[in-house]
């Protein structure tokens, strides 16, 4: 990954990082040709934050790596809950609308079959 380019943000809690989530890539890569995921620092926190960094690392790399290699990086960042910005800081922030069947997928029904 190109640290000068234009790159595409996700962050989130990936508990666990399934197939919405990949939809959600693959669009925000579109966007710009990489993406840095984001990884909250919510493992263990409670019953929907089972899963610590490292394996949520692990499971995006299962997802990415074997199309995706060098068009990401995965980063642990703190529990992030406010995203606060001043007048043209020279970013968006933008919701990317996915069809309905992957808006269902439920990282709750998930975990409870794992």
């Amino acid at each position: 990954m190109d640290y000068k380019k234009p790159t595409a943000q996700m962050l989130g809690r990936w508990q666990p990082f399934h197939e919405g989530h990949l939809a959600l890539f693959e669009e925000a890569l579109k966007k710009t040709g990489q993406v840095c995921i984001m990884v909250r620092d919510t493992g263990g926190t409670d019953d929907k934050n089972p899963f610590d960094f490292n394996f949520v690392k692990e499971k995006i790399e299962e997802k990415l790596l074997p199309k995706y290699d060098g068009k990401f990086e995965i980063l642990l960042v703190p529990n992030i809950t406010n995203i606060c910005y001043g007048r043209d800081v020279g970013y968006k922030v933008e919701e990317i609308d996915l069809p309905e069947h992957i808006k269902k997928i439920s990282a709750t029904e998930i975990r409870k079959n794992m």
